[in-house]
């Protein structure tokens, strides 16, 4: 690190031509997003899509729905001329409509089917220009490519509307946290780093897999949240380090030996859980876990070499902090507080956050919905006319079934009547596809219900003398689900040694680690159960622009269990390195329990509150998951940073006394060997 010291000039213009790059570069991910969540490869689902895709790609369907009296003669005249011009539109292989709302007669429904291929985009385009023409501005088309194109506009929108919303907040609680521009200034241009960095490996990772347009949201989350906990980490710390020492490079040198170490050491663990994602197959799952790592070395690397050649050349700008009493302050008074009584502190908070996590214990799953959309979008709006005007047609998704045999052959026949016979199914419908059959089976119940799973089961039990495939939302649900079952104890297994190992490596202790790991998981049960509670259930929900949506979105549990872990051992290791060097110093671990706190508490307290306010600058997305994301991981860091942080964890260390530091010898030695300079 001495370069950075010695030539920080060099390091800022490095890190400034490779942001303006990673910009200029990265913006590009926005249009190769995909919105596909939950695929399982190696899945009978997998195997459908694929027998379709051999087959020859799908018509692309589009779907319209004209508002105004249908017995209006103006209005029915409109519609069947731009029906009879569809017809003649290049790329358009079939219209059907105008058909009139039987429910309400205030609406006509006008379906379109096109031709796939390379130039579906611009037919769709055209398609809905011309629809729309039957009533300017009462006119709502969807499906295929103009839904795909909302998604991506939306992820576009509500990055954007997110960083707008947050960045003044943000720079308005560093001038109060601490009360100068320049030392405000330095986190928010490592979060700038972040958030340029974080769109150039996700346009990395979208030239070689598919990249959701969940992950940028949640990528930038996490890479701004970060940016900005480091920063204030490091700038505080070299406050503190100019209060004993005014030279500007001698305090960076010793920030980066304290608080440069517990960077690194965060950086790492945070990785390691990260890394539990990768075991999973699905791609959205293992693109985020990879995702998240690069993101996280960009961070790190920003936080350790573009924030101290930021501090050697404006250091002396920032005012050092006021001297430290030891034992004296508001956390310290905490922390002997639960000192007096820390087995009914630790019992108390222990029980009040897993009460708050009971609800997690409802948690369904679900597919994409048009309703985790905006009502401004097509899409939703949609799918509210057809709720009203054609309640008939708005039905769960079909149990779709892939047919290797031609549409007229015997198996497919036989097949079908027997689907027909399965409980809940209503009709089944039959699509061609040269040497494929699709049958489409409706059924009466939601895809994310028992009984739709059921009836999956049942459809995929049935024997057949062809290759069968079985699809749709429910089958994708049980396969997503079966795959997560399967490879979740890998997940736990890497995420649960990799941090043990690290915070042992950082502490020197056996118990630390394991209580870091039993109290961070009482954060993710109640984040959970606020999600489970504010969307599946539906208490609050209108505050967010949304209802009760019954179930969950498949991106959401598993990235908020990921992150909000993460986040809990990043406030650990904040934590732990300033009570560790107190032990050191005084092997009293009352007192370094108290003064650590002391000295970590304000920092963890606002890194908490500024990454609070990026969290809750996401429940302004547009994307139910995305705010549900937001909502899990503001309730995590919420309890994380003052329950968990304040109460349960000096309670347990005041119970656990000297054994929180102690290890086998062997051990003993081997952390010897591998951390010689433990501060």
């Amino acid at each position: 690190m001495s370069v950075v010291v010695r030539r920080p000039l060099l390091v800022v213009a490095v890190w400034l031509v490779a942001v303006v790059a990673s910009f200029a570069v990265g913006v590009g991910v926005f249009d190769r997003l995909v919105s596909d969540v939950g695929g399982t490869p190696g899945s009978e689902s997998e195997r459908a899509g694929a027998l379709i895709e051999r087959a020859g790609p799908e018509p692309v369907d589009l779907t319209a729905v004209v508002h105004g009296d249908a017995a209006d003669p103006a209005v029915r005249s409109a519609a069947d001329a731009t029906v009879a011009g569809l017809r003649g539109v290049p790329g358009v292989l079939e219209v059907t409509g105008p058909v009139p709302s039987t429910r309400t007669g205030r609406a006509l429904l006008v379906r379109v089917r096109l031709a796939p291929g390379d130039g579906v985009d611009a037919t769709a385009r055209e398609v809905a220009r011309r629809l729309d023409g039957v009533a300017p501005g009462r006119v709502v088309v969807a499906g295929g490519p103009l839904t795909d194109d909302e998604f991506n506009a939306q992820a576009r929108s509500d990055v954007q509307r997110a960083e707008l919303l947050t960045t003044p907040v943000l720079l308005l609680l560093l001038l109060v946290v601490f009360g100068g521009f320049t030392a405000a200034g330095i986190p928010l241009v490592v979060a700038v780093v972040g958030v340029g960095g974080t769109l150039a490996v996700l346009y990395g990772f979208s030239l070689v897999t598919d990249v959701s347009v969940y992950a940028i949201q949640v990528a930038t989350m996490l890479s701004v949240g970060l940016a900005v906990d480091y920063g204030l980490l490091m700038v505080s710390r070299f406050r503190e380090e100019r209060a004993t020492d005014p030279d500007v490079r001698r305090a960076v040198g010793r920030t980066l030996a304290t608080a440069g170490r517990t960077v690194t050491y965060s950086g790492l663990t945070v990785g390691a859980v990260l890394a539990g994602l990768l075991v999973f197959p699905e791609p959205f799952l293992r693109s985020m876990g990879l995702a998240g790592i690069g993101v996280i070395a960009v961070v790190v690397l920003a936080a350790l070499t573009l924030l101290p050649a930021i501090l050697v050349l404006f250091g002396h700008r920032i005012r050092p902090t006021a001297a430290v009493v030891p034992g004296a302050g508001v956390f310290a008074r905490i922390a002997r507080g639960v000192r007096r009584r820390p087995l009914l502190t630790m019992l108390a908070t222990g029980g009040a956050v897993l009460m708050l996590a009971v609800p997690v214990l409802d948690l369904r799953l679900a597919q994409v919905d048009a309703r985790l959309l905006p009502d401004a979008t097509a899409t939703r709006q949609l799918h509210d006319a057809m709720a009203v005007h054609f309640p008939e047609l708005a039905r769960p998704a079909h149990v779709v079934v892939v047919v290797a045999a031609p549409v007229g052959s015997v198996e497919v026949r036989d097949l079908r009547a027997r689907i027909a016979g399965i409980a809940h199914v209503t009709g089944v419908e039959t699509t061609p596809l040269g040497p494929v059959t699709v049958l489409r089976a409706a059924i009466d119940r939601p895809a994310h219900t028992a009984a739709a799973r059921r009836t999956v089961e049942a459809v995929r039990a049935l024997d057949a003398p062809v290759e069968v495939a079985v699809t749709g939302h429910t089958a994708l649900l049980v396969d997503y689900e079966r795959t997560i079952t399967a490879h979740l104890p890998y997940a736990v297994t890497i995420i649960a040694v990799g941090t043990l190992l690290l915070l042992f490596l950082f502490t020197g202790s056996v118990l630390l680690p394991v209580k870091a790991v039993l109290t961070n998981v009482l954060s993710i049960g109640a984040a959970l159960a606020a999600v489970v509670w504010v969307f599946q259930e539906g208490h609050l929900a209108g505050w967010f622009g949304t209802g009760r949506l019954s179930a969950t979105h498949v991106s959401v549990p598993v990235l908020v269990a990921t992150i909000a872990f993460g986040l809990s051992v990043d406030y650990e290791v904040f934590l732990l390195s300033r009570i560790r060097e107190r032990w050191l110093e005084t092997g009293d671990n009352d007192r370094a329990v108290a003064d650590g706190l002391q000295g970590s508490g304000r920092i963890i307290t606002s890194a908490a509150l500024l990454l609070g306010v990026v969290f809750a600058g996401f429940l302004t997305a547009g994307f139910v998951p995305v705010q549900a994301i937001g909502l899990g991981l503001l309730v995590a860091v919420a309890l994380d940073a003052t329950v968990v942080r304040l109460l349960l964890v000096p309670a347990t260390m005041t119970l656990a006394g000297r054994y929180n530091w102690w290890a086998p010898a062997p051990l003993r030695r081997l952390h010897a060997r591998l951390d010689p300079h433990p501060r």
